[in-house]
């Protein structure tokens, strides 16, 4: 490429980005497109900040169409059906996407923002010259059997043009075999004229009822001339010392280079108990939504759980965060639920009713085997006999009491949350089963529902999830948390809205030289 060429692909890029600027300038709304959206966690928190969200790829069927009810519910079935529809990003072209919508202009002109998960498999091995040859040749990724879905986000960027951008993942990707990919995706970035920076946050300081941890990078075009990338915190709690483990592990390939620098990385904004709140805890999350006890039939019958049956709430909101779940706004739901639904697991309900608050599965484990201790005992002195260790009979109480599970190869397999606590870390295996979130209330004695897990990661009680409940529990799981990602959102809105007042500098100066 010549000097001429690269000078005129420059001007053209310029004059992209302060059309994008002028258009917000006039009042227009920052357009938002999401790439690995899920459910639309990410989104949310765009859309409550004041974003328009344009559009989404998901490859997950059920995700792809939460989305769209959430976000797109009100257009034409005809079109609603377009956004509702699964994608595989991999063969899905950024012209093709943005024609399907409608958009007759030119696709780069007309997303102001992208933001985004790419899953990360297989990325350490890629490296800094794979990144920068599929930052020139977007085409790379479909012939290199390593490809990976880091290299089609950076395709999007490099075709769509954002002003701005939000990645986001978990923070083992600072150190993924020794590999710091965020640092790599940066340098990347930086090629294409963005000015990147990456940290640790943890939802919980953001007013979110759970501990969880993501790696946030955040990059503006250098035209914008930000001065600002991750939020500061409004809440505050004393992490537990894993949560601290996690992250120095994570944070070893950023500090334990001495001889390499990190040019895009941030240190972690934290929290001082004098100026913010307390954390938000699950009690204060869940405890005005309808108790499910021993005499509901979703605990005495086995049956499929979908998101038909209208349950209303007990009474008003108790917390300033419940309150949030019910009236937020374009997601509000004044009088009550429909997905308060959780699995059917009848021999172990009694054991949770017993468990302490914190935990395990080995100490749930071992009372399982007190329990059926004394059902031993109770048949004795009700039979005059014990039953014998191997028979039919011993071996059927057996299972109505003890789990099957190798305690010491399933320690975090379950957990009883503790009420006056933040819950701990979400999973998407919340598809698969719930046990690593057992409700705090002995008395209802069971897993948490659909609907608490979505308050949990602060998902409104009006934003729908289609369902039925395995599905709807794993796109909770995967989800960003939407408080966070609207603090992340609000910090982005502030630096475009700077950026308004004043004209490209790259333009004019390009025009010179050209």
């Amino acid at each position: 490429m010549n000097k001429k060429t690269v000078l005129t692909k420059n001007y053209t890029e310029t004059s992209i980005i302060s059309r994008k600027l002028e258009r917000l300038k006039r009042g227009g709304k920052p357009r938002v497109l999401d790439l690995f959206a899920g459910c639309g966690g990410i989104s949310l928190g765009f859309h409550a900040a004041g974003f328009e969200m344009i559009g989404a790829i998901e490859i997950d069927k059920a995700a792809a169409r939460s989305h769209a009810l959430n976000f797109h519910g009100n257009l034409s079935p005809e079109l609603f059906e377009i956004h509702a529809r699964p994608r595989d990003i991999t063969i899905t072209e950024p012209d093709e996407l943005m024609a399907g919508y409608g958009v007759a202009e030119p696709a780069d002109t007309q997303v102001d923002v992208i933001v985004g998960g790419p899953p990360c498999q297989a990325f350490a091995r890629v490296g800094r010259a794979k990144l920068r040859e599929v930052a020139e040749h977007p085409e790379a990724f479909l012939v290199d059997p390593r490809s990976n879905l880091y290299l089609r986000y950076l395709d999007y960027v490099r075709a769509l043009k954002p002003i701005a951008l939000l990645m986001e993942n978990v923070p083992d990707i600072l150190n993924y075999g020794g590999h710091n990919v965020a640092e790599e995706v940066c340098e990347v970035l930086d090629d294409l004229g963005y000015e990147p920076r990456y940290t640790i946050l943890n939802a919980v300081f953001y007013g979110v009822p759970e501990m969880r941890e993501r790696m946030v990078l955040v990059a503006y075009r250098k035209e914008l001339k930000a001065g600002q990338w991750h939020p500061q915190p409004t809440h505050w709690i004393d992490l537990p010392q894993g949560y601290h483990g996690s992250r120095q592990v994570a944070l070893q390939t950023v500090r334990g280079d001495l001889f390499k620098e990190n040019h895009y990385f941030s240190d972690p904004p934290e929290p001082h108990p004098d100026h913010a709140l307390p954390a938000v805890t699950a009690e204060q999350a869940l405890s005005d939504l309808p108790k499910i006890d021993d005499t509901s039939e979703q605990k005495q019958r086995k049956g499929p759980r979908r998101f038909d049956q209208f349950v209303r709430y007990p009474g008003p909101p108790r917390t300033d965060y419940q309150r949030l779940m019910r009236q937020w706004q374009g997601f509000e739901s004044m009088q009550g639920i429909y997905d308060h639904v959780i699995r059917y697991i009848p021999r172990d309900y009694k054991l949770f009713a017993r468990m302490q608050p914190g935990d395990q599965y080995p100490e749930a484990h071992q009372l399982s085997l007190r329990m059926f201790e004394e059902r031993l005992q109770e048949i004795e002195r009700k039979e005059m006999s014990r039953l014998l260790p191997g028979t039919k009979r011993y071996e059927q109480e057996k299972q109505e009491y003890v789990p099957p599970y190798d305690p010491g190869k399933f320690p975090n397999k379950w957990r009883k949350m503790e009420a006056d606590k933040p819950a701990r870390t979400l999973m998407a295996h919340l598809g698969k089963d719930s046990y690593s979130h057992i409700h705090y209330d002995s008395v209802q004695a069971r897993t948490i529902s659909v609907r608490e897990a979505a308050r949990l990661q602060s998902f409104p009680d009006g934003f729908v999830f289609e369902g039925p409940m395995n599905p709807a529990f794993k796109q909770v799981g995967n989800a960003v948390p939407p408080l966070m990602a609207k603090a992340v959102a609000d910090l982005m809105m502030e630096q475009i809205e700077k950026a308004r007042e004043h004209e490209s500098e790259n333009c004019a100066q390009a025009v010179v030289v050209i």
